[in-house]
């Protein structure tokens, strides 16, 4: 009787170290988490239609998530049908949650800049409207600075033929688009639209920062 007792007292003892053990260690990996959570900042661009945009930056390092939306217009929870009339005064636009120690906003604005036509007003190939205006939404004083000195910068350099006319505008009005614009390419890759138009411009985008891209 008293060896059984030993037993269920080290069987207890034992069981209770463990549970204290990966108590411990889920402990750890949740205020890891926390931690890592509260690092990420957000990113809003207006650069035509967010399906193909999103597509883009779904790939990039750092960036933890991608979503479709519409912002700086003056129409509350504005449906995809109002933002294209265009009289909601709303752009098209993805926001993107990101961890700045891995890819900085600098770098985000690099991709905009290299992955649409910031010199066409209110337009991005066929897609004609304002809600297809090349658009940074700043969340901060410093993305605002950051945006204004790319821009110089790019305008120095005469990267393009034409004047940059990429609106600055602090965030404001933004609504997340309807479901079925979330993930849009990754859910239709085999539609006409995805195969003609977002294909040829990921193509180019994986090409020019092969080494800036998510590992498989």
């Amino acid at each position: 009787m008293v060896k059984k007792s030993i037993a269920v007292v080290f069987i207890f003892t034992f069981l209770s170290c463990n549970l204290s053990a990966e108590k411990k260690i889920t402990d750890k990996k949740l205020t890891q988490n926390t931690k890592a959570m509260n690092k990420l900042e957000l990113a809003t661009f207006g650069n035509g239609c967010f399906w193909c945009t999103e597509a883009i930056f779904e790939q990039l390092e750092g960036v933890v998530k991608v979503e479709s939306g519409y912002a700086g217009g003056a129409v509350k929870n504005p449906t995809y049908k109002e933002v294209c009339s265009g009289n909601t005064g709303h752009a098209e636009v993805i926001r993107l949650t990101y961890n700045p120690e891995v890819v900085g906003f600098r770098e985000l604005l690099d991709v905009f800049f290299n992955t649409h036509d910031p010199t066409t007003l209110n337009r991005q190939g066929a897609d004609v409207g304002t809600q297809y205006r090349s658009a940074i939404f700043y969340h901060s004083e410093s993305q605002k600075e950051e945006a204004e000195k790319m821009i110089a910068d790019l305008e120095n350099e005469k990267i393009f033929d034409s004047a940059i006319v990429t609106e600055i505008t602090a965030i404001n009005n933004y609504y997340a688009a309807e479901n079925y614009h979330q993930d849009y390419y990754i859910n239709n890759k085999n539609e006409g639209y995805c195969r003609m138009v977002i294909n040829p411009k990921l193509d180019k985008f994986i090409k020019k920062y092969k080494s800036k891209l998510k590992k498989q």
